[in-house]
């Protein structure tokens, strides 16, 4: 059966924010991980398994479905979070993150899990799978979507711009990237690894249509996704969300010390509690 989408606002914040407190738990379990990438992502991850995704939790292979790329692999953990909430598999599973022999490793592989559709790892790459992808099934006829989030530091990487130079020269307006634009790489700023300003004309000058969202704001992620393809189409779209590393919990916010880190001891109860507040 399709999937029913949830069209309410208030509720998928709700859902964001139980999910963040599920994501904090399911870490802490696993004794180690990335908190700070997903629970800046939490919002986006919601509104596309909830709102936007054309899927079918019960049947994760359904040919028709649209394609989800994750090339910033490490933040798998928000994902594995997000599609047990839609009903992928069981919430039980999450307490076996990282463990052996787990289907939900610390980034994804796709032979574990169907609809997981790529196995991740090394940053710059999923941007070049996606595109593949998205050229194959035009090729094909097939009327999907193809997804890829990525991260601000694969822009670093010079393949994932050989594959925005490609997907801009062909014009594949089934393919969307959605660019994590929360300023923090693992060890600094952005702005002083390799400072990726004026951003979006950059994509632009590649050939592919642009917005800039706030990555937390459901109404507005709502809005843009359900536009697609940008401009009418005939050009891949690119949407920079602008996000905060950490959100949720405050102490976690925009702080390059939670990149690795996991919450322990105090830190995990005030994290916990701070959420909890925030879902009430």
């Amino acid at each position: 059966m399709p999937f029913k989408k949830v069209e309410d606002i208030k509720k998928l914040r709700l859902i964001a924010n139980n999910i963040r407190q599920d994501l904090i738990k399911m870490l802490v379990k696993a004794g180690s991980g990335h908190s700070a990438g997903p629970l800046g992502m939490a919002d986006i991850f919601t509104a596309l398994y909830f709102n936007i995704l054309n899927h079918r939790p019960k049947q994760p292979s359904w040919e028709d479905r649209d394609r989800l790329f994750l090339s910033n692999g490490h933040i798998v953990p928000i994902r594995y979070v997000v599609m047990a909430h839609a009903g992928y598999f069981p919430k039980r599973w999450l307490n076996t993150l990282r463990k052996y022999g787990s289907k939900l490793q610390g980034h994804p592989e796709r032979v574990r899990m169907p609809s997981l559709e790529t196995t991740s790892g090394p940053l710059g790459s999923g941007l070049a799978q996606a595109s593949g992808y998205a050229y194959a099934a035009r090729m094909d006829n097939k009327k999907f979507r193809v997804y890829c989030i990525c991260s601000d530091g694969e822009h670093d990487a010079g393949n994932h711009w050989e594959a925005v130079l490609f997907a801009g020269h062909h014009g594949l307006d089934n393919l969307t990237a959605i660019v994590d634009y929360n300023k923090i790489q693992s060890l600094a700023p952005v702005e002083e690894t390799l400072d990726l300003e004026p951003f979006g004309d950059k994509w632009r000058a590649f050939g592919w249509n642009v917005a800039a969202v706030d990555g937390h704001d459901h109404s507005e992620l709502r809005r843009v996704l359900n536009e697609l393809p940008l401009d009418g189409g005939g050009k891949p779209n690119c949407i920079i969300a602008n996000t905060v590393k950490g959100k949720g919990v405050s102490f976690m916010e925009n702080t390059v010390l939670w990149h690795y880190r996991i919450p322990q001891g105090e830190e995990y109860q005030a994290a916990v509690r701070e959420l909890e507040r925030n879902y009430a």
